[in-house]
Order: structure tokens, then sequence, then C-alpha cells
């Protein structure tokens, strides 16, 4: 019964993984036969502007985009645990926007980002003058300038954390019912009830959350940097590691060189997930 996924996990991601260890001490194009460089291909990222800019972008997205992303889907999660009239709708509400396509969820975002005529800057403007804010200040351009372009991916990356809302939501339920109403008799207040009793039972959970997100963040930033951004606005503002490879790859033909940036992606996540499972167990 096993032998499917077996299957599946050799040919999708151990041989490709094989593949790109091999790709990344060599020069291939697709074309001419791969030749065998060494660290060439490693050295040369050590020295490109580019990759380093790549590289600070991804780790700023997964320093603030993953927690905030925790916080958010278990913020719904403890809103939208209790059976009440119309809490079905919003809990699909919550989860929906993780089952729409990344592509239409990028172009949907560049519509509603769009400086002039977007929904968002047309809502910062109400009660301001000469298309200045309420504040007095311009509002965010979203797609032209550095800082405001890297909050919008950030941004986002915010509304769908469906799958998390999902399966906190899930833990939240399983949680053991005496406890709180334990909690209730001796007149416990709502932030105690959440920080002895909630946070404690459903850390695990959390911390699962938490390793899952910050491997899947060196991905999740590729769509809307590409389709919304364009790795842009210059100089490479919102160009991640993941836009990197796949212009290096697929527009550059530079498939050793990729490879190489690729493997220090994947180290970088392997110690970003040690770190926090160390970190998780010394807590715990």
């Amino acid at each position: 019964m096993l032998a499917p996924y077996a299957v599946g996990l050799v040919a999708l991601v151990l041989l490709p993984a094989a593949a790109t260890l091999v790709l990344a001490f060599a020069d291939y194009d697709l074309v001419q036969p791969p030749q065998w460089t060494g660290t060439e291909n490693f050295t040369e990222l050590a020295g490109d502007g580019i990759f380093r800019t790549a590289l600070f972008n991804s780790l700023v997205f997964a320093a603030v985009a993953v927690p905030l992303r925790l916080l958010i889907a278990l913020g719904l999660a403890l809103l939208l645990h209790r059976r009440a009239r119309g809490v079905g709708t919003a809990r699909t509400a919550a989860a929906l926007p993780a089952a729409v396509p990344e592509v239409a969820y990028g172009l949907l975002w560049l519509w509603l980002f769009n400086p002039l005529y977007g929904p968002i800057n047309q809502l910062l403007r109400v009660g301001g003058e000469n298309g200045l804010t309420a504040l007095g200040r311009t509002p965010p351009q979203w797609l032209t300038d550095p800082t405001d372009a890297r909050a919008a991916i950030i941004i986002m990356s915010l509304f769908t954390v469906g799958e998390s809302f999902l399966v906190l939501l899930a833990a939240r339920l399983v949680l053991p019912p005496e406890v709180y109403e334990l909690a209730a008799v001796e007149d416990a207040t709502g932030w105690d009830v959440f920080r002895r009793i909630t946070l404690p039972l459903i850390a695990p959970v959390l911390g699962l959350l938490l390793v899952r997100d910050t491997i899947l963040s060196f991905q999740v930033s590729f769509v809307p940097a590409l389709v919304v951004t364009d790795g842009g606005p210059p100089p490479y503002a919102t160009t991640y590691l993941s836009l990197f490879v796949y212009r290096n790859a697929f527009e550059y033909l530079r498939y050793g060189y990729a490879s190489a940036a690729t493997m220090v992606m994947l180290v970088l996540t392997v110690a970003a997930v040690i770190l926090q499972w160390r970190l998780l167990r010394r807590w715990r």
C-alpha cells in the first residue's frame, strides 16, 4: 500500500534532488553536455550581488511573514472554534484564499495594489485631500517603492493561512473541555486561560506549523514576486531565492548555477529547521 507513495517520493523528490546536487558542481545549459566545474558555481554565488540581495530578501520575508501567519491562524482558530450562528461561513471564508490558484491570487492583488486606481489606496485616501491620506501622507507605492513592495508580498502571504487555520482549529476542538471548566470554577481570566491552558496544550502543533511555514517561506514568495512585482522595483527589491533560481535556470539556461543556489537554499532551510527544533525542545 505504501508502494505508490514510495515511487512518487523517489521519482519526484529524491532523484531530482540528486540531479540538482550533481549539477551544482557543473556547467549545464540544456544544450551542451554538463561540464564539471567543481566549486566554481558556489564561488561565483559568493560574489554575486543579486544573490546576496535575494538571500537577504528571503530571510527578511521568513522572519516577518512566518510569525505573523501563525499569529493570524491561531487568532482565527481561537475566535471561530465555538459553535455560533454564521461560524461555518466564517471558517470557509478564512480557509478559502488558500484554495485559490496562485497565479489568479497574484493577479487579484496586482489590481488591489495599483497605486493610482487600486481599492486599497482608494480606501486609504478617504478623508484626505489632493490624493493624500487622512494623515496627510502619500499612500504606499506598492509596486514602485522597494520597502512598500516587500510589505506587499508579506501582506499577500497573510491571507493564505487557511491550512494552518484548519490544523489549529482541529487542535483547539480536541482539547479537553474539563480543563476549561475547572478554570471557570477557579474564576480564571481569559488571558490566564490562554497563557496557562490553551497555549501549552497547543504548543506542539504550533511548533510543527512553525517548522513547516519556515520551509515553505522560501517557496511561497515565488509566484507573488513573479506575477505582482516581477522581482522589482529595481534594484531587485522583491527578488527572492526562488525567483533567482527560476530566472537563472529557465530564462538564462544556467542550470548548474541555479542548482548551486538551490543547494544553498536547502542548506539554509535545514539550518533554520534545526535551530527552531532545538529552541522548541528547550522551551518545552
